[in-house]
């Protein structure tokens, strides 16, 4: 709708620095942001909370991808080019104009992701204070995706809407689903409509990561089950190795292929995507844990 270019437009023309702010609060809705908060949680704070966050993270990414493929709406800059800026691109590596690579508009992924996680945590810790830091983010986070021209304000409102409605299936599922095998059989189902008409990487790299994580919690309870730890030293160490693993992994299981493979649309490029995902989520929560004795040296934190 034009006034929602208008109002883009204002935007970027009225922030002093609409780059620095788009770029700063898309961190804690991106790829990146989310995967450190779930480390942190899982490996410094609490296991079973960590894990649940992963199942939720990759939900929105699945879920909110396949609503994304039926209305097919263009992101602002694609559609007001000499009006609208692009300041904060899912994928800087590819054009600006691949909607394979940058997705689509409607609705907001970080605006969805953000609530979804965030207050997901504050309810689990418990804190008022956590649940007022998670509405503040929630709000700047949304207007963020709108200054940088990446969503329209009715993409932020549907994905708010969206990111409190991943809370109340979770939460349904939760009451209702005692049984884990059954409770990931119905995350898994949920997420196959998307193999027939999605084909943006968002999707495939999140169907990756839950299909990753629901075969680690399983791996991880049966072979390793790892404690929590109150060493700082450790906490950090656990943290940095899980970034290490991704970084490192990540790398290694592009190499069998060719660039111009891995960057394109196909199917089975797409599915490389999520067989490489699958795994590296499956080595950082499911494997990698058997050596956190190794880390356990040291004073106790406090």
């Amino acid at each position: 709708m034009e006034w929602e270019a208008d109002l883009i437009e204002r935007m970027q023309a009225g922030l002093g620095n609409a780059e620095g702010f788009a770029k700063h609060f898309d961190f804690f809705g991106a790829e990146t942001g989310l995967l450190l908060l779930v480390l942190i949680v899982m490996f410094c704070w609490k296991k079973e909370a960590g894990q649940k966050l992963v199942l939720i993270v990759a939900c929105v990414n699945i879920w909110l991808p396949m609503i994304k493929s039926v209305v097919l709406r263009p992101r602002p800059y694609m559609e007001y080019p000499d009006r609208v800026k692009p300041l904060a691109l899912s994928d800087k590596n590819a054009s600006p104009m691949d909607v394979a690579a940058q997705g689509y508009s409607f609705p907001s992924m970080h605006s969805a992701s953000v609530p979804a996680v965030y207050f997901s945590l504050a309810k689990e810790a418990k804190k008022s204070w956590l649940m007022i830091a998670a509405g503040v983010l929630t709000l700047l986070v949304g207007i963020s995706r709108v200054a940088a021209g990446m969503h329209y304000p009715t993409d932020v409102l549907s994905g708010w809407i969206l990111g409190f409605a991943v809370i109340g299936v979770f939460t349904l599922l939760d009451r209702y689903i005692h049984k884990e095998w059954l409770y990931h059989l119905i995350l898994l189902i949920s997420a196959l409509p998307g193999l027939f008409y999605v084909r943006t990487a968002d999707y495939y790299t999140a169907l990756g990561c839950l299909s990753g994580a629901i075969a680690a919690s399983r791996f991880e309870r049966k072979y390793v089950n790892f404690e929590n730890t109150q060493r700082i030293p450790a906490m950090i160490m656990r943290v940095l190795g899980a970034l290490l693993i991704y970084l490192v992994v990540n790398k290694l299981l592009k190499l069998p292929f060719d660039s111009e493979f891995l960057a394109g649309t196909s199917l089975a490029a797409l599915l490389v995507r999520t067989v490489r995902y699958a795994l590296i989520l499956f080595l950082i929560m499911g494997v990698y844990p058997k050596a956190f004795p190794l880390f356990e040296k040291g004073k106790p934190a406090g």
